[in-house]
Parts: C-alpha cells; sequence; structure tokens
C-alpha cells in the first residue's frame, strides 16, 4: 500500500509512526509504536519497530511519496541564554527559546564572569543566544559578552536577538562563527517579540539533531523538516487557537511535561501585570516525566494521597508502554501528579499590596481565559484518565485566579496527532487543520 504521508514523532520514551492520506478528506490509515532506541545507539531500530507494527496491522507492506519527523531522542537542543536584565531581555530570550522546543541549560543576567564561562563549556550547548538591550539602549554588555565568548573558541552556533544597533558591531565580533542576527526579542519596554527567534532556532535544530544516534539516517529519509516535537505541538496549539479561541494544551511524556499555552489572557489581569508575557508560551518540565524521570514524581507524591496502593508498587509496575491494568492505574497516579505541578509552574500569580491603598500586582502567564483544554501525548489519550486528570486543573471558585475557568472544555487528541499536524502545517496547513479536528471531535 501507497500512503501520502509518513509521519514518525520519535520521543524519549515512545517512537509513534502515523501513515496519512491527505487528498479532499485527509485521514490516517495507520499508526504503530516502538520504545525509542536512542540507548541501543540507533534511533533507527525504533522507527522500524513501529513502521513493522503499522504492516502488521494493515496486513500488507507500505511505501509513501513523502518522509517527515518530529524528535526530542536527541536530548532536545541545549541552549544558554545570555542577556542584560532578568526580567527582561533575559527572560524574552528564554521564552523564544522554549516555545521552539529548546532546552535551556544555563540563563545570566549582565556581563559573563568566568565562573559563567567554565559553566557554558562543561554544558556544550548545541547554540548560544546573546540578547541584551531594548533597540538604541544599552549596548555594552551584548557585546563585551559576545567578544568573550568569542575569545573562547566554542565553535558553536551564536543567536543575537537583542538591540539593532550593536548588529554590526556582532557582526564583525562573530565573524569567524556560524551567527544568526536576527530581531530583537525585547525590542521596547514591556513588548516581547519571539517569533523571529523561534524560527531561527528551529532552523538550529534541523542541523544538530543528526548528531543524535541513527539520526543522520533518519534526515536521508525525511523529504520535509524535521521540528522538534514540543515546537510541533506548539504549532499546533496555535492552529488549534485559530479554530477554536484561548487554549493551553498539556503533554506528559516520559522525561517531561510540557504545557503550551496562546492566551492574552483577561484585560483585568493584563492591567496589573508587572511584565509582559507571551501571547503563545511554552513551559518544559524537565523533572516531571512518567517513565524517564518517574522517581522525580514519585517522590514528590505525599504517602497519604496513594490509597490503595504503595510507592514500591508503583516502581514494580512503570513501563515505557503500560500493557496491564494495574501498570495503567500506576502510570496514571504519576500522570495526573505531573499535569498539577506543570500546571502550576506555567501559571503567575496575583499578590495583594498593602499600604495607602488596597491594590493588587500580578506576575507570570494568565489562563483565566482559556476556553479549550487539550491533552496530547500518550500518558493523557491512552491510559484511561486523561479527561479526567485534566478536568482537575480547572479553577471551579468565583474568585480570580490564573488557572483555566470552570467552563474550559477538556478535549484529547484522540488520534495521538498533534505533533504530527505541527509538523505537516509547515507545508499543508490546511490538511493539518482537518486532521486536528477530526482528532479532537470537533
Amino acid at each position: 500500500m501507497k500512503v501520502d504521508y509518513l509521519i514518525a514523532e520519535i520521543g524519549s520514551t515512545t517512537t509513534v509512526v502515523t501513515a496519512f492520506n491527505i487528498d479532499e478528506n485527509p485521514s490516517i490509515v495507520a499508526q504503530g509504536k516502538h520504545c525509542t532506541t536512542v540507548s541501543e545507539g540507533d534511533v533507527n531500530i525504533g522507527l522500524k519497530g513501529a513502521i513493522d507494527e503499522i504492516e502488521n496491522n494493515l496486513g500488507e507492506s507500505i511505501t509513501w511519496d513523502k518522509m517527515l519527523a518530529t524528535s526530542s531522542a536527541a536530548g532536545g537542543l541545549r541552549i544558554t541564554v545570555h542577556g542584560l536584565v532578568e526580567s527582561m531581555t533575559v527572560k524574552a530570550a528564554k521564552e523564544a527559546a522554549l516555545g521552539a522546543g529548546g532546552i535551556i541549560k544555563m540563563v545570566t543576567a549582565g556581563r559573563l564572569r568566568e565562573s559563567d564561562v567554565k559553566k557554558i563549556k562543561e554544558i556544550d550547548p548545541n547554540l548560544i543566544m546573546i540578547s541584551g538591550g531594548t533597540d538604541y539602549g544599552e549596548r555594552d554588555t551584548a557585546l563585551f559578552n559576545a567578544k568573550l565568548l568569542r575569545d573562547e573558541k566554542l565553535k558553536k552556533p551564536f543567536v543575537y536577538c537583542g538591540n539593532i544597533a550593536n548588529v554590526e558591531e556582532i557582526r564583525e565580533i562573530l565573524k569567524e562563527e556560524q551567527l544568526y542576527i536576527i530581531d530583537n526579542v525585547y525590542p521596547r519596554v514591556d513588548e516581547l517579540n519571539v517569533e523571529p527567534a523561534r524560527k531561527v532556532i528551529q532552523e538550529a535544530f534541523e542541523v544538530n539533531i543528526v548528531k543524535a544516534p541513527g539520526m543522520s539516517k533518519i534526515k536521508s529519509l525525511v523529504k520535509g523538516a524535521i521540528m522538534t516535537t514540543p515546537g510541533a505541538v506548539m504549532e499546533a496549539t496555535k492552529l488549534i487557537y485559530e479554530i477554536l479561541g484561548d487554549v493551553v494544551t498539556l503533554d506528559v511524556g516520559g522525561a517531561t511535561t510540557d504545557v503550551h499555552s496562546v492566551t492574552e489572557g483577561n484585560s483585568e489581569i493584563l492591567d496589573i501585570l508587572v511584565s509582559p508575557e507571551p501571547k503563545a508560551k511554552r513551559t518544559v518540565e524537565g523533572d516531571l516525566g512518567v517513565y524517564i524521570n518517574y522517581e522525580n514524581i514519585l517522590k514528590i507524591i505525599p504517602d497519604w494521597e496513594l490509597k490503595e496502593i504503595t510507592k514500591d508498587e508503583i516502581k514494580d509496575n512503570i513501563k515505557a508502554i503500560p500493557l496491564s491494568e494495574k501498570e495503567f492505574k500506576c502510570s496514571n497516579i504519576l500522570t495526573e501528579k505531573a499535569v498539577n505541578l506543570a500546571i502550576n509552574r506555567h501559571i503567575g500569580y496575583i499578590k495583594r499590596i498593602y499600604g495607602g491603598t488596597n491594590k493588587f500586582i500580578a506576575y507570570g502567564k494568565d489562563l483565566s481565559k482559556v476556553k479549550y483544554i487539550i491533552g496530547t501525548g500518550g500518558a493523557l489519550t491512552r491510559l484511561g484518565s486523561g479527561e479526567e486528570i485534566l478536568k482537575g486543573i480547572r479553577y471551579m471558585k468565583e474568585d480570580i485566579s490564573m488557572l483555566p475557568p470552570k467552563g474550559a472544555k477538556v478535549l484529547l487528541d484522540g488520534m495521538y496527532i498533534m505533533a504530527c499536524a505541527g509538523v505537516l502545517s509547515r507545508e499543508n496547513k490546511e490538511a493539518a487543520i482537518s486532521l486536528l479536528k477530526k482528532s479532537l471531535g470537533i
């Protein structure tokens, strides 16, 4: 059988491959999965296993016109961010990196020190971001940091996304390096401009991803883009925003739990927000995974929350791909905790200021206008409790909160194709939207 597209999502724990036909009525032909095989030295083993499952389900071999892929199997794109003020230019650069699927390994504000350079070398980042200064504002910090890092001969790609007045000097300082110069991520006070940086980070990821064991072969098979899985899910979440309005997506995986939100927030909260937040925001909780990092979650769960099961029993029943009823139950316990922790880390908070007048100020992302809560990833879509778990994050009271409201509707990515739709949208947006509507049941 020949299909139009084969799209592989190569995750840290599981590789899922989906075969699609894209015609007047885009549809899934079949889907297969296999444990990701980075630890075996070649992700192609897991990829082949997932394709074999498709062929077994169909009862025949398959060929395809085009293959696309998303991946987090290389451990993500390790990024260090160096800006001027932590709450301004540094924050903006971080938002750009996270929204593109990068993994932030280090953040500095102000001039770099020798100890900072030592740590950068230890991290061995795939990409270094230099920001700092609003346009035509402070210039010296970014120039100092660029010269210092150049002299260390790190041989890493650089992204400069700071004060536009520095562009020519930065170009000269880093002329021997692979350099991306883009628009300032914080051009004016209280204004974020993160999308140009996200596009560049995606380009850098496509160059870096071939360094994962076996990924060079997959790169030769893929005729389109290889996106980061989180970056692809963010693109799909933006498409859902176009269709439905304000939305938050939770993706619980084996290694991380990611939260993607697209919403301006409540105008009342915007009026008291201390610093701006991006409309499209992603947070990645690298300690909250239900397989690779399950022990981190288990340590956080108090014993009294576990009614009919012990922590030792949970440890004995954690599998990359759960099969038995008990394995499902244990994974669901971890998933619920991961979801609650991740959403509370993603949102901001409101603080009362006491003094001559009673007033409030707000920090962080506001989800109080979210209309839809989307669940994707195997833990939320395949273990049977995803809808119930996501309903539990809604704020059921009437007073002000940054959590999704009680009226928010929960939808599951039933066909497990959000990442696929995200990468597909780069070349066929209409087909991606059609598939998302089917998967979400809308």
